[in-house]
């Protein structure tokens, strides 16, 4: 079981060394693109699926309610996972495929970005919620695994973790994330 036990830790260390080569500059990116949209007066939307959503509404809180500091303004940011009674009834209503989508066309302004985290890039929600967020006039970033899916290109930022492992992909996503959020409340602290 050790040997297991460190087997793990190992490959989940092996694939953040591998981002220090291939993700950096796309974080860096990402992280200006977030910036400037707080500066601005905008807001972060954030959106995925299962361990995704967790992700997505893990870091929104990490905007909202401060991470090295609570004594901090609040910087706005929301999961468009969270509300279960619009979830449940467009999905039942309507269909699963525009459950993001929907609430940016509802909520999303320009200027604002739109935060999308797809292990796969497969997510057609995901992807959706993508195209509609171009259609608005928000910036894009996805976080996807190495190939990227469906989801690749369409994005004005796409983090590719270099694996196809899903439970490393999404140790990735939540380490990219924090890092994200640090970077963008040092921002408001300056």
């Amino acid at each position: 079981m050790k040997n297991t036990i460190k087997e793990q830790i190992l490959t989940s260390a092996e694939v953040k060394k591998e981002m220090v080569e291939s993700c950096v500059s796309d974080i860096e990116k990402a992280a200006v693109i977030m910036i400037n949209c707080i500066k601005k007066g905008g807001k972060i939307l954030w959106c995925g699926n299962g361990g995704s959503a967790a992700d997505a509404q893990h870091l929104a809180t990490e905007l909202m309610g401060g991470m090295s500091s609570h004594d901090r303004k609040p910087i706005p940011s929301i999961a468009l996972t969270t509300d279960s009674s619009f979830l449940t009834a467009w999905a039942n209503d309507t269909d699963f495929d525009s459950i993001f989508s929907r609430q940016v066309q509802g909520i999303g302004d320009e200027g604002d970005v739109l935060m999308g985290i797809s292990t796969s890039g497969n997510s057609l929600n995901v992807i959706n919620a993508v195209k509609q967020a171009k259609y608005k006039g928000l910036k894009s970033i996805v976080l996807t695994g190495r190939s990227g899916g469906r989801l690749a290109g369409k994005a004005d930022v796409t983090i590719h973790v270099p694996s196809n492992d899903t439970q490393r992909i999404q140790e990735a996503h939540i380490m990219t994330g924090q890092i994200l959020c640090g970077l963008v409340e040092s921002s408001i602290m300056d």
